[in-house]
């Protein structure tokens, strides 16, 4: 369950909504005119939320302003899956939000498949629940498809269908690695290009990364199946092209990640053209705007605590999507600080303090080192070392560990 204990609007102009002020998504514009007039008038009269408002709704959201007691289950349910481009964010994503977290909690769920490791959003490996998986795998599947697109030139001659069907086969015998599933096809088609008739597969077909890899504390190299195999069900049919299913997911992308634009969630999701979706669902949906007049769409429930709520330091991991679900990211990432988590290709595990970006964090050979940005004071230190100490209690069970403060990344 959420937090609710402190759904309090905001009240000043820029960072402070009163429940009175707030716009239903369906007010009549100021004045009549043609469609981009009513819009654009919508949106000017539509209350300001600031960036720390929009900080502390969207940290309620995503179970960072207090501990949720939710199960695992639950709170992967709630964040639309969490990402998982590494073996280990799952697990700090989740301790760093639930009250009680035990990462074997976790890893039961995916030993009994009732959780999995896949491709969805943004085309990323994503830790979902099974029924995510095979929802919101197939609403993405037209950003797989615009991704195989940059592959036709490695695939000509090569039947797509052929090789979906072909590919299933394969996986489904027996799990493969993505080396032995391209080899496979390269028998096949020995004149395509190797890359590219892996990229096809994993396109065209919802591929699972089975047990133990995933695991906690486990090691296992990545062996694909198809999700329906895996799960012992299929996944559901193109649901982009069903307005109940696409328009659901808007209502949970709001939950998790509102108050949101239309451009947020095809950022999050990693498609386009989501505006219809916004528009049927207008009357059910309250309307903000942010300080640059960017109309965000909001539930009419849920929380959207004063701006001023004290919000505790918290360690997330690399990937988080509290960092990577929005178009405009500065309600977490300070202008300044952008780029900043980071080097190269590489990301960096991240502190917040007071809500936003504050740091780096790194954990080894039984050392925590914590890079602040910028000057703690003695009580954001002090916090900052306790909920450190929290975190190393819960995912590494109260072994020793130092925790200091130093340079996590030495050239940037």
């Amino acid at each position: 369950m959420q937090n609710t204990a402190k759904r309090n609007t905001a009240t000043t102009t820029s960072e402070k909504v009163t429940s009175a002020t707030t716009t239903p998504a369906t007010a009549p514009a100021a004045s009549p005119g043609p469609a981009s007039t009513t819009a654009r008038a919508r949106t000017a009269a539509a209350p300001v939320l600031g960036p720390r408002a929009l900080n502390r709704a969207t940290l309620a959201r995503q179970l960072l302003l207090t501990r949720s007691p939710m199960s695992a289950k639950d709170a992967l349910a709630h964040l639309l899956g969490l990402q998982a481009q590494n073996v280990k964010p799952p697990y700090y994503a989740l301790a760093a939000r639930l009250d009680g977290f035990d990462p074997e909690e976790l890893s039961r769920l995916m030993a009994d498949r009732e959780a999995v490791r896949i491709v969805t959003m943004r085309s990323t490996i994503h830790t979902h629940t099974a029924d995510d998986c095979l929802t919101l795998r197939p609403l993405v599947q037209p950003a797989r498809d615009r991704e195989l697109t940059y592959f036709r030139k490695g695939l000509v001659g090569v039947d797509l269908d052929r090789l979906t069907d072909l590919a299933r086969d394969l996986v489904e015998a027996e799990p493969r690695t993505m080396k032995q599933l391209r080899e496979a096809l390269l028998v096949e088609w020995p004149d395509a290009d190797p890359q590219s008739l892996s990229v096809a597969a994993r396109c065209r077909l919802p591929l699972v990364q089975v047990t133990p890899r995933g695991l906690w504390g486990r090691s296992g190299q990545v062996a694909l199946t198809t999700a329906g195999h895996w799960l012992g069900r299929p996944a559901q049919e193109a649901p982009v092209h069903e307005t109940s299913a696409l328009d659901t997911t808007v209502l949970r992308y709001l939950a998790a990640f509102g108050p949101a634009s239309v451009k947020d969630m095809q950022t999050w999701a990693g498609l386009t053209r989501l505006r219809d979706a916004f528009e049927r669902l207008r009357p059910q949906l309250l309307t903000f705007r942010d300080e640059h007049g960017t109309e965000l769409f909001d539930l009419p429930d849920a929380p959207r605590p004063d701006p001023d709520t004290p919000a505790p330091p918290r360690f997330l991991p690399e990937f988080d999507n509290l960092l990577l679900s929005h178009a405009d990211r500065t309600r977490v990432v300070p202008t300044d600080l952008k780029g900043r988590t980071w080097t190269g290709n590489q990301a960096h595990r991240v502190l917040l303090v007071d809500g936003f970006l504050a740091g780096l964090w790194h954990v080894e050979e039984r050392t925590l080192t914590v890079e602040p940005f910028g000057r703690l004071t003695k009580d954001q230190r002090a916090a900052v070392v306790e909920e450190a100490e929290r975190m190393l209690v819960t995912l590494h069970g109260g072994a020793p560990y130092d925790i200091r403060f130093g340079t996590v990344v030495r050239e940037r």
